[in-house]
């Protein structure tokens, strides 16, 4: 599965506590095994963007939009923040 990222996504991972990185990762390695893992919580928030989000923690959310093979990743950040602007 190819992933691409977005420079917004770059900077919101820069700022996230290392903790929250960890689990991003094993989120990631989960969402590329089966995206319909049930602790992803995978859902679309916004079907005229073709914007999807999923979960990283109960308070992290990463959003992203499917590419061909593959996601791109827009953000990461507290659930809020990231369904305010995906």
């Amino acid at each position: 599965m190819i992933f691409e990222y977005t420079d917004i996504f770059k900077r919101d991972y820069q700022e996230l506590p290392q903790f929250v990185r960890k689990k991003f990762k094993k989120a990631i390695r989960l969402f590329e095994a089966d995206e319909r893992h049930p602790s992803l919580h995978v859902e679309k928030i916004d079907a005229g963007r073709g914007i999807w989000s999923a979960r990283a923690d109960l308070q992290y959310r990463f959003t992203f939009n499917r590419i061909e093979g593959g996601i791109r990743l827009r953000r990461i950040a507290a659930h809020v923040q990231a369904y305010r602007r995906p």
